[in-house]
């Protein structure tokens, strides 16, 4: 068990395809996707599946990017391999083997599930932090959502997004943002260069003992 591949669980499916796609088949232990929404507590989940690793384990090909700090001050004691990428939607907008850490533009959010049932507005705030409660469902979109006028599905051609039922619980989606829908173009590429062995550039390879830091992902 040399290689092992640590993914946040929102890639699965782009995972799974980049293997298939290259022929290999790394065990993957995946990181629920909740925990992005704080990054402190990301980061201690990374680092407490590191240490639970198998001591055979010598390379981890990390299917995610900085992801807001997670990654900052964060040291492996196996050779580690991170595409050079903000989060994962800009890993999944990448299409060219050109270093670019952030193609997001502002004022856009960006859908990129393969299941449209897992990019769900409403569900937000089915679990209101105490800090918001007493206020609206209107409000409390506004305050998260107001700032982003657009929001734009990729087509990694994996998800099936221009099915109907895509296409109708994205405009859901939008609506309640009060966004206008669009599509931009995506890929997998990213993924497969990172499970196929192809780190150049866009990838930071970090030996046993390197402290990662915020330098590394952005010049």
């Amino acid at each position: 068990m040399g290689t092992v591949i640590l993914s946040c669980s929102s890639l699965q499916a782009y995972v799974e395809a980049a293997q298939a796609k290259q022929g290999t088949d790394y065990p993957v232990i995946y990181i629920d996707r909740k925990y992005h929404a704080d990054p402190k507590v990301m980061k201690q989940k990374i680092i407490e599946e590191e240490a639970g690793m198998p001591k055979t384990v010598d390379t981890v090909l990390v299917a995610m990017g900085f992801c807001g700090g997670s990654w900052d001050h964060v040291v492996f004691s196996r050779k580690t391999v991170i595409p050079r990428v903000d989060d994962c939607v800009s890993l999944l907008l990448q299409k060219t083997d050109a270093y670019v850490p952030n193609l997001k533009q502002m004022g856009h959010m960006y859908m990129v599930e393969v299941d449209p049932d897992d990019f769900d507005m409403e569900r937000l705030f089915t679990d209101i932090p105490e800090e918001y409660q007493g206020f609206d469902a209107e409000e409390l979109y506004r305050m998260f959502f107001g700032n982003y006028g657009y929001l734009d599905i990729v087509d990694t051609g994996l998800n099936d997004c221009y099915s109907e039922e895509y296409a109708i619980k994205a405009q859901k989606n939008a609506d309640l943002m009060d966004a206008a829908l669009d599509y931009v173009e995506g890929s997998n590429h990213l993924l497969e260069k990172l499970v196929g062995g192809q780190w150049d550039e866009q990838f930071l390879v970090a030996e046993p003992g390197h402290l990662i830091r915020h330098a590394d992902f952005f010049e």
